[in-house]
């Protein structure tokens, strides 16, 4: 049997293009209601749209996760429209290239509240609403920058994402006596359109060849990963991340 997630409800955070889109479309296509959270309405409205035409239910909320605010506006809309919450999944992120010696204290603050504090006020918000749940979810698109590999000009992205993981171990602790589970995946090279805005079929072959599975991932790839963690079959498992990468960190070196 297939993964249903009929009766739930799911807020999805950047859900607009790449992997947060997928996310919307896999829970929607598995019956779950769904949030879509997002700052752009052009690309969230076409997210929507997708889902209802395939049978699905979404409502639309723009929102730019910039403070508490903005977090419990999004708690607030699911709990307008669908009348309770399930799930979330914080999958919105910031990830402005800089280094070090030039990060602005700006892109620092913005990387930071988007991708890590959001978390928290999520989670916080949320844990009314999770608890009354019969299937509480928080889930989170991490990364594999960060937890385990680095990337030059990303540092603030890698802390963040690093960060993010802890928050996931210690929250699971803190929820699990309210029944809620708290898991995420880290991504690897995924194919997203932020992905293919600077890079070329070349480049793209490239990365492929130092994959063992011989490709990028697609958003499809984590989506389903983080299907799983929201349903039932997973209800034993709490507090863990998903490394979904096509096997790359397996690589000690891609030249051998």
């Amino acid at each position: 049997m297939g993964i249903s997630l009929q009766g739930l409800t799911s807020i999805v955070t950047g859900g607009g293009q790449g992997i947060g889109r997928a996310i919307a479309q896999v829970f929607a296509a598995a019956g779950s209601r769904v949030l879509v959270a997002t700052r752009t309405e052009k690309s969230g409205a076409a997210t929507v749209d997708a889902i209802r035409a395939a049978g699905g239910e979404a409502q639309l909320l723009v929102v730019d996760f910039d403070s508490r605010a903005a977090s419990q506006a999004t708690i607030d809309a699911a709990m307008h429209h669908f009348g309770q919450l399930d799930v979330v999944v914080h999958s919105a992120a910031a990830f402005p290239l800089q280094r070090i010696a030039d990060l602005t204290d700006e892109a620092l603050d913005t990387t930071l509240t988007v991708n890590l504090k959001t978390a928290f006020w999520l989670a916080q918000l949320s844990l009314p609403h999770l608890t009354a749940s019969r299937q509480g979810r928080l889930l989170f698109t991490s990364s594999v920058t960060g937890p385990r590999t680095a990337i030059p000009g990303l540092a603030h992205y890698g802390a963040s994402k690093a960060g993010l993981n802890g928050f996931i171990r210690s929250a699971a602790l803190e929820f699990a006596g309210a029944g809620i589970t708290v898991n995420g995946v880290e991504p690897g090279l995924i194919r997203t359109p932020a992905i293919e805005s600077h890079t070329d079929d070349a480049r793209f072959a490239q990365m492929a060849a130092a994959i063992p599975v011989g490709r990028l991932g697609d958003p499809e790839d984590i989506a389903e990963a983080l299907l799983f963690l929201a349903s039932a079959q997973a209800k034993f498992i709490t507090g863990q991340t998903i490394i979904a990468d096509g096997g790359a960190l397996l690589v000690e070196n891609p030249g051998i």
